[in-house]
């Protein structure tokens, strides 16, 4: 069984230079950021596919109700990592919705520049480094956690 691919830095690219006085969020600049969302989708689709048919390969029936209960384990553990990449796949397609509608880049929260570093470490950030920061603070404070 292959190992997931929910983390983008596993998706290869070179890392964009802008040229200078380069708009932020031009039309290369999205390209570059399209291209690596969609090849970071075609992965975890192909991770699916892999998962899908591991199970289907897998599953019989086991003598040894020990060796039946791990095999389980393991189906609903790779169900789980494949659920949380649909999830991801759904961010991703949102990504490039934002892309195609030149909404891409910009803090949902404050409006100011994501950032192509930060970009290209989470291609889905939909914050600011400062006001996901904030937003983490708020989220464990409301946990109960200070």
């Amino acid at each position: 069984m292959s190992t997931p691919t929910a983390n983008p830095s596993e998706v290869k690219f070179t890392p964009y230079v802008p040229a200078k006085d380069e708009e932020y969020m031009s039309d290369a600049q999205l390209e570059h950021f399209k291209d690596i969302l969609l090849d970071w989708k075609q992965q975890l689709i192909g991770e699916a596919d892999r998962t899908k048919t591991y199970i289907q390969d897998e599953s019989s029936a086991m003598p040894d109700i020990n060796d039946r209960a791990t095999q389980e384990e393991e189906f609903a553990l790779a169900l789980r990592t494949r659920d949380r990449e649909r999830k991801l796949i759904r961010k991703i397609d949102k990504s490039i919705a934002e892309i195609e509608n030149d909404d891409y880049g910009f803090c949902e929260t404050c409006g100011v520049e994501i950032g192509l570093r930060r970009l290209e470490a989470r291609p889905t950030a939909t914050q600011c480094i400062d006001c996901k920061t904030l937003s983490e603070i708020k989220e464990r404070q409301n946990q109960g956690h200070t």
